[in-house]
């Protein structure tokens, strides 16, 4: 997985750079090369790493709406480090 993740990334680099190359040259029609590195990179490159990151992870921390005993740890947490602030 990383080798393919850092095969798309130097696919995205080396697309956007030529580019530019051919944007600043005479030819023109690098819009095509830079659109195609940026579609890559946002909407395969970006995904493919999240998931490489977060694969296994436990991810019930990140929620936006938090379940009654993570709500319970964190007042737990705030009270002991209020009550270690206030001595």
């Amino acid at each position: 997985m990383r080798a393919i993740l850092w095969l798309i990334f130097i696919s995205v680099i080396s697309l956007i750079s030529y580019g530019y190359y051919i944007n600043s040259s005479d030819f023109g029609g690098g819009e095509k090369y830079i659109g195609a590195g940026v579609i890559l990179f946002a909407f395969v490159l970006m995904p493919l790493f999240i998931y490489h990151r977060y694969k296994g992870r436990d991810l019930k921390q990140y929620r936006l709406f938090p379940t009654e005993e993570m709500n319970k740890e964190y007042k737990k947490k705030k009270n002991s480090v209020d009550q270690k602030l206030h001595k």
